[in-house]
């Protein structure tokens, strides 16, 4: 049984420093440009296991193990969303309301603030 440690470097701002450590290497590769999102969350994902690791003392499988729960428990929601969606889609088109739904998108002028068109 591994009991975890809050203060594992004897300091509160250290210690804070360092599990921030992650967010702050995601949000910094996405905000450069240079690395995609999900390059940039695979990295977050290393370093946020070298942290639990090396720092917190967390045995390696045991980190792997919550990494691995935590992608599965991160997909299942956006897996529902995107099932709905696909449902709401298919029945909008068989009853015919998928018209109704487009015609006023396309039926307005582009604007300024949409470059979409």
């Amino acid at each position: 049984m591994w009991n975890q440690i809050y203060n594992p470097l004897g300091n509160a701002a250290l210690s804070t420093v360092a599990a921030a450590l992650p967010v702050v290497t995601l949000l910094v590769l996405i905000a450069s440009g240079r690395v995609k999102a999900h390059i940039a969350a695979v990295i977050a994902l290393i370093v946020a296991n070298l942290i639990t690791i090396f720092i917190y003392t967390m045995p390696a499988a045991m980190s792997v193990k919550a990494s691995l729960l935590g992608v599965v428990v991160g997909f299942f929601p956006i897996g529902w969303i995107v099932l709905n969606v696909i449902f709401l889609y298919r029945i909008t088109v068989e009853t015919g309301r998928f018209e109704l739904l487009n015609a006023p998108s396309a039926a307005s002028p582009p604007t300024a603030a949409c470059n979409c068109c």
